[in-house]
């Protein structure tokens, strides 16, 4: 399998985004949370979608919403820990198969939000 780099898409009205919701691809829900988490404005519609998508069977798409939300760390400065902070501990006791994914993307959002979530894990 090659490997070719694209830039995500940039999705920056909520129609399209509830589209790619109801409708979208398996790859359209793997870039979706990459997408909003870099370029949509609204950063509480951006988590909101980023918290449905962890509620996804695939644990891929779950890792992705996670590291969504680690971009909206990143680009917003903004995240609801009350909300986030639940359904980070939930994956990274639940997805084995990108625990990896996950444990960098809880980083990240401890970096830029100045938290300490799951600190016993990076210890």
């Amino acid at each position: 399998m090659d490997r070719i780099y694209k830039p995500l898409p940039i999705i920056t009205e909520k129609s399209k985004a509830l589209k790619i919701m109801t409708n979208g691809t398996h790859d359209d829900l793997m870039l979706l949370p990459l997408s909003l988490g870099e370029y949509f404005i609204d950063w509480k519609f951006a988590q909101d979608l980023c918290i449905e998508l962890i509620e996804n069977k695939d644990a891929a798409i779950r890792a992705n919403a996670v590291l969504g939300l680690a971009y909206i760390a990143r680009t917003k400065g903004m995240l609801e820990k009350h909300i986030v902070k639940p359904v980070l501990l939930k994956e990274l006791r639940g997805n084995f198969d990108y625990k990896w994914r996950i444990k960098d993307s809880i980083q990240d959002i401890n970096f830029f939000m100045k938290w300490n979530i799951a600190y016993k894990h990076f210890n």
